[in-house]
């Protein structure tokens, strides 16, 4: 079975040779290391190069906080939090909370907001559960992880002292500086590095995402196979019409020249939700600046063909879409006959939902082409963690490819600091002075 299908015929776009040199010259500059951004390029080689032991040691510290917590508060922001979020989410049964009988712990999240509601809602939520973190910031001073860190460290402290928290709390952080860094030391911390030379939206195959997701009792050596499969699939010496990466970011770079500018990353599966969210980050992150790029959008269908869809079908023609869709389902269940057959479903007895929601996915696809709507369709085997793995480097890949052949670094994000100045001055932080005076006067 093949890792991955895609389909751009849909797309109306037809690659051509310069089109093909252009991916080409992208991919070289990736593995070469000689493109904008070559200190953020970890991650190109990243599945390939983690090896059995590197794995074993992160699966023997997720063993350790499985037998002492039955909730796992994961604490991090932006990459630190939805590589790991999108996996658990995919992989794990939809309907978990309600089994009374975990087989592993449940991991929450933390640090992703600065919500008081959603702070105070956690911490009342696992008051009954034992309880352990993993806490994800290269600096430790990054504001939401760092003030949901410092209130959650309290609460295990206090439940437990301060030698069995150093048990209970796992930093994953930079290998030799920073806050964090320096507290971990301290207090006797078990630590898994954040590589250098990978950016955050890039770390999910690295400890940022392997460990909660081990915790989770995600098979993250099948995780990383899948990577590492994919990674072999669209290296340099693959050629562009076989490299599905390459033909990905080309279709979708000549979309957007051709007046689409936002694209909308959508599946019929509900457990690909945060798949989405994390994509949202790695391609609004990477290529949306210099005055350029795709606006990432995403929808979950058939759910939010009763929303959005109508925009989709007859708004603003400046959009196109990418369907994530999956071979097979891992269960099955069927339409049974109704003697009564008030609803009109009879016709459907005996049929799979999967197969009514694969009608439901391609009578929506010819709708949306026919209203001028530009389709990309990919298709992975099934929800499981070889597929999930090969998804993950695939978007990753094309990315960074797609950033390339637009002209932008794809591995910086100059535009999130913005935000930052702005609070750190209303906050009064220390150091910023001059700049709460000058944005108050603005007030």
């Amino acid at each position: 079975m093949s890792l991955m299908k895609l389909e751009i015929a849909k797309s109306g776009v037809v690659i051509n040779e310069q089109m093909k040199a252009a991916a080409q010259k992208a991919n070289e500059l990736l593995h070469s290391g000689l493109g904008a951004g070559n200190d953020f390029l970890g991650w190109v080689n990243l599945p390939s190069s983690i090896d059995a032991e590197q794995l074993a040691a992160i699966e023997a510290q997720a063993a350790k906080l499985r037998q002492k917590a039955e909730v796992v508060i994961c604490i991090g922001i932006g990459g630190s939090y939805l590589g790991a979020k999108a996996v658990i989410e995919a992989m794990s049964n939809s309907f978990e909370f309600l089994n009374k009988k975990h087989a592993n712990p449940t991991v929450v999240f933390a640090g992703q907001n600065i919500s008081e509601d959603y702070t105070h809602e956690l911490l009342e939520a696992v008051k009954e559960y034992s309880v352990a973190a993993i806490v994800i910031s290269k600096s430790g001073t990054t504001t939401e992880p760092a003030i949901a860190f410092r209130l959650i460290k309290a609460e295990i402290e206090k439940r437990y002292g301060k030698a069995e928290a150093a048990e209970r709390i796992v930093a994953i952080t930079d290998k030799a500086r920073g806050a964090l860094k320096t507290l971990a030391t301290n207090e006797g911390y078990p630590t898994f590095v954040i590589p250098d030379n990978v950016g955050g939206r890039f770390s999910v195959l690295t400890p940022v995402g392997l460990l909660p997701l081990a915790v989770a009792g995600v098979d993250i050596k099948a995780l990383v196979a899948g990577a590492t499969a994919m990674e072999k699939a669209t290296a340099t010496d693959v050629a562009v019409e076989d490299n599905l990466a390459a033909q990905y970011a080309i279709v979708r770079n000549e979309l957007y020249k051709a007046g689409k500018k936002t694209e909308i990353l959508g599946s019929y599966e509900p457990k690909l939700q945060y798949v989405a969210e994390w994509w949202k980050q790695l391609y609004g992150e990477s290529e949306g600046k210099d005055g350029l790029g795709i606006f990432p959008a995403s929808v979950t269908l058939t759910a939010d063909l009763h929303s959005m869809g109508q925009y989709i079908q007859e708004g603003e023609r400046t959009l196109f879409e990418t369907i994530i869709s999956v071979a097979e389902s891992k269960y099955t269940v069927k339409v049974e006959a109704e003697e009564a057959n008030l609803d009109g479903l009879n016709f459907l007895a005996g049929k799979r939902i999967s197969a009514i929601n694969k009608m439901a996915e391609l009578g929506v696809q010819l709708a949306h082409i026919d209203g001028g709507v530009p389709n990309i369709r990919i298709e992975i085997p099934a929800i499981d963690e070889t597929s999930i793995g090969a998804l993950l480097y695939f978007f990753e890949k094309a990315c960074g490819i797609s950033g390339y052949i637009l002209g932008v670094n794809p591995f910086n994000q100059p535009g999130v600091e913005a935000y930052k100045k702005n609070m750190f001055a209303l906050l009064d932080k220390p150091g910023y002075e001059e700049e709460s005076k000058a944005i108050k006067a603005r007030l």
